[in-house]
């Protein structure tokens, strides 16, 4: 698999196998944990429930624009990574080990502010692995979100099985143990890295940024997101908190507007090319990231897990079941629920969210094969044409699960359960969307970014995802309050459908881009061979 790339592209892909096995692992957990009142739980309600998940995951890809200025400026992509996943292990073991409201909301910030540093590090980091125009990027890339997928599929299994025999606490600890492997395996791969340049522009150290990161954008953010609330208490137009973070948001993304704007000519078309993607695929993430939400309450309420009949406590351990609680058969018809007392095994909820990345483990080396074979006949879509297919893909998933409401009948008023199938077949159809967006989104910022902000590009893609991320948190607080859940699922398909179109309108301007850029990358390399080739007969004269 690594064959004819470079070697520190194995040190960056287990990596991040194992940050993201940490990561997934409290994200498959995380809505149930908040709602669980049976396990020693929070018992908090579906609605604040989805609102903190949505803060916290729009937050842990909103950091990633400071981590990434930071890395380019000051700390180096290395040193970036190491500090970030050693906070990050410090929130997962404190979510683990402590007990308390103080204590998950520090945890829950160390997890934040260590994602920032690490996760648009070790993207950028892969990039700066291949020689600017390499053909194999793309590719690398998509080895690089095979390690993702590796570690979010292995992860659920671990915390079904540790939260089901021994408690919350130590699926959340297992989360900061893997933290800490991937940490270790970054430190002793560093000598396989060293043809990488560091930073932003390989070598210089700006002073003062931290500075200007607090007077030119974080005090900003912070007054922005103080208006956004009150506005939103006084005239009632979106939840307070909801309106403070997407009021706090515009400071950040007028730091990237200017950016385009202050740059020079040859750069401007690349970096508006990105920021017209970055804006559109907020959308993908909206409906991508309900996995921890919408698709995980679905998978707990609507869908059919039972695992069979009475179960001994070693058949629970072993099969990583959970004992059915009395909610699970609410919806059901009475001739279907076991009589009082009894075990009824099920499958444990937070296994379904290893659905999508098995499907990536299976579906990545299909959909690269496809995109070779097309390359081959020069007939291969352009990477802006992949990310409105995927777009698009993305929209029918949802209208999937339309259908799958449809088919659930009704019970005592609440909307009964239908086969695992629908589940299945929504996660297959978006994990297609999301290989035909999310890897090759990345190979793009990567190629496009010019080299002194390729960091804080890469910030860029995450800022798209946070937004996307609070999104969904605010889409899945509709959970209890919609007359029908079909709604939910219309919202994501038609947004998905429409920034489908927005992108396929962009791509022949982007594509112009694309090519310009390529042909100043080739100048660039033929003035350097043609400065080395001189320097070699000044050495020899």
């Amino acid at each position: 698999m690594f064959k004819n790339h470079p070697r520190g592209l194995h040190v960056l892909f287990f990596t991040e196998m194992w940050e993201r096995f940490a990561y997934y692992l409290m994200i498959g957990i995380f809505v149930l944990y908040m709602t669980d009142s049976e396990l020693h739980g929070l018992g908090l309600d579906t609605t604040l429930a989805s609102e903190i998940y949505g803060w916290f995951i729009a937050l842990v890809y909103l950091t990633p624009f400071i981590g990434g200025i930071v890395a380019d400026r000051v700390l180096g992509y290395r040193k970036s990574i190491v500090f970030g996943g050693l906070t990050m292990a410090a929130g997962y073991l404190g979510l683990g080990l402590t007990e308390g409201w103080t204590w998950f909301g520090i945890s829950l910030f160390l997890v934040i502010l260590g994602n920032g540093f690490f996760k648009p590090n070790i993207s950028t980091l892969v990039g700066r692995l291949y020689k600017e125009g390499s053909p194999l990027k793309d590719a690398g890339y998509n080895i690089f979100y095979m390690g993702i997928n590796i570690g979010a599929f292995v992860c659920n299994f671990v915390a079904a099985f540790l939260r089901n025999t021994y408690g919350w606490g130590w699926a959340f600890s297992a989360a900061g143990i893997g933290m800490i492997v991937g940490v270790i395996w970054f430190a002793f791969g560093q000598k396989d890295l060293q043809g990488a340049s560091d930073r932003g522009d390989g070598t210089a150290v700006e002073r003062g940024i931290l500075l200007k990161l607090l007077s030119g954008i974080l005090i900003p953010a912070a007054l922005a997101g103080t208006i956004g609330f009150f506005l939103a208490r006084q005239f009632g137009f979106m939840a307070p908190p909801s309106a403070a973070f997407l009021f706090a948001v515009i400071p950040v993304v007028l730091y990237y507007v200017m950016l385009w704007a202050r740059s020079p000519t040859e750069d401007r078309g690349p970096i508006g090319a990105l920021l017209a993607i970055f804006g559109v695929v907020v959308v993908f993430w909206m409906v991508f990231h309900q996995n921890g939400n919408t698709l995980t309450l679905w998978a707990r309420d609507n869908s059919y897990r039972a695992a069979g009949t009475v179960v001994t406590k070693a058949q629970q351990i072993l099969n990583m079941d959970e004992i059915a609680p009395p909610s699970y058969w609410e919806n059901l018809p009475p001739d279907e629920r076991p009589p009082a007392g009894t075990e009824t095994s099920l499958i444990s909820t937070e296994i379904m969210q290893s659905i999508n990345p098995g499907f990536i483990i299976v579906f990545t080396p299909l959909v690269v094969a496809m995109f070779s074979g097309l390359r081959a006949r020069s007939l291969e879509p352009s990477t802006p044409a992949k990310i409105s297919w995927g777009l698009f893909i993305t929209g029918l998933s949802a209208v999937l699960m339309v259908f799958a409401v449809w088919a659930a009948p009704s019970y005592d008023g609440q909307l009964g359960k239908v086969s695992l199938a629908w589940l299945f077949g929504t996660y297959g159809i978006v994990t297609i969307g999301e290989l035909f967006l999310s890897p090759m989104g990345l190979s793009l910022v990567s190629k496009l970014s010019p080299t002194r902000v390729t960091g804080l590009m890469m910030g860029g893609w995450f800022l798209s995802t946070a937004i996307g991320n609070k999104l969904a948190g605010m889409i899945g607080g509709l959970w209890e309050k919609v007359d029908s859940l079909a709604t939910i699922f219309w919202i994501n398909a038609v947004s998905a459908f429409a920034a489908a179109l927005m992108i396929a309108l962009m791509v022949p301007w982007i594509r112009r881009v694309m090519a310009e850029h390529a042909r100043q990358v080739e100048a660039r390399n033929d003035a350097r061979a043609l400065a080395s080739a001189a320097a070699a007969r000044q050495a020899q004269s």
